[in-house]
């Protein structure tokens, strides 16, 4: 039976890395074994897995040299150099930048000068998501518009296998997972899990301002026909507790300075944050009036979420 080749869960449902490896500095590949669902549920996660893996992982390019793989620690748009003197083969070991960026592959060909002529380029480096194509109208001289790649999954697939447990039929599903090497596989399948997450969260607010105002209504006439509504509120508030603790705060798009002194205070998770009133980010170092604004209105925007001015209204 497949599930005790592999020895994956028949009871809970769990996952588990079955293969992994390196097939180069900017090819790495893992497949997961997640089970166990009922039937026809893990061919629903398979589709939404691989389609958030494909088009919501964020991914950084250098707008000048598409194919170049680097990993960005910024959310603001970098600048990097080349600055050379020929004949020399160009590398991305000559790429010159910011510690924030860092080159996967520095033995990456970019160019060949053959006469002993000086090249000076300035790279331009952005993080976003899929494919952008640039308009070429906007050609302005001495910049060359050049399509860019934001996508570090180079592919993923899935398969769906039936087993018997219990005297029912349960499934497995297993994820393969190629990255180019500025995440790996295991970090980009927790990122498409939270953006999955991110994605219904709005479901959930939109839902509880509907119940509000049903309690509203059912107040002026007679609320004992709804005895379950607190009951229904209080699951609702459990699940996005248990969704918090896994969205990180990089979904909020912060500005890196105030990225920065959360990550340095521990605050990692929407959960984390939610722990904060106004008047605490305040008292953070370094964390101002502004950065205190671009957090309400980042959680406000992605979350419908309004901190608490200090803990007495919390």
């Amino acid at each position: 039976m497949i599930q005790d080749e592999i020895k994956v869960s028949t009871q809970t449902l769990q996952w588990k890395c079955i293969e992994s490896k390196i097939e180069s500095k900017r090819l790495l590949y893992s497949r997961f074994a997640i089970s166990p669902f009922r039937k026809g549920q893990a061919n629903t996660v398979g589709i939404a897995m691989r389609r958030a893996l494909l088009n919501e992982i964020e991914g950084a390019s250098i707008i000048n040299l598409k194919e170049i793989v680097l990993k960005s620690e910024s959310f603001e748009p970098q600048k990097a150099y080349i600055s050379v003197l020929g004949p020399k083969k160009i590398t991305a070991q000559d790429i010159k930048g910011p510690c924030c960026i860092k080159i996967i592959d520095n033995t990456q060909y970019i160019a060949t000068l053959t006469k002993e002529i000086s090249l000076e380029i300035e790279l331009n480096i952005e993080k976003d998501r899929g494919y952008r194509i640039e308009n070429l109208q906007k050609y302005q001289e001495g910049l060359f518009p050049v399509d860019a790649v934001f996508m570090p999954i180079r592919n993923a697939n899935y398969s769906v296998h039936s087993f018997e447990s219990e005297k029912k039929i349960k499934e497995i599903l297993f994820l393969e997972v190629w990255t180019d090497g500025s995440l790996t596989p295991k970090e980009a399948l927790y990122e498409a899990s939270r953006n999955l997450i991110d994605l219904f969260i709005p479901l959930i607010n939109s839902e509880k301002k509907e119940k509000n105002f049903g309690i509203e209504k059912t107040n002026e006439s007679n609320i004992s026909y709804f005895p379950f509504q607190s009951v229904s509120l209080d699951i609702e508030k459990m699940t996005k507790d248990v969704a918090f603790k896994h969205i990180f705060i990089d979904q909020l798009e912060l500005p890196a300075r105030a990225y920065n002194c959360l990550k340095k205070v521990n605050v990692h998770t929407i959960a984390d944050l939610l722990t904060y009133s106004e008047d605490d980010l305040i008292k953070i170092k370094n964390f101002g009036k502004k950065s205190v604004e671009q957090v309400l209105e980042a959680l406000r925007k992605r979350f419908s979420i309004q901190l608490p001015k200090n803990k007495n209204y919390l």
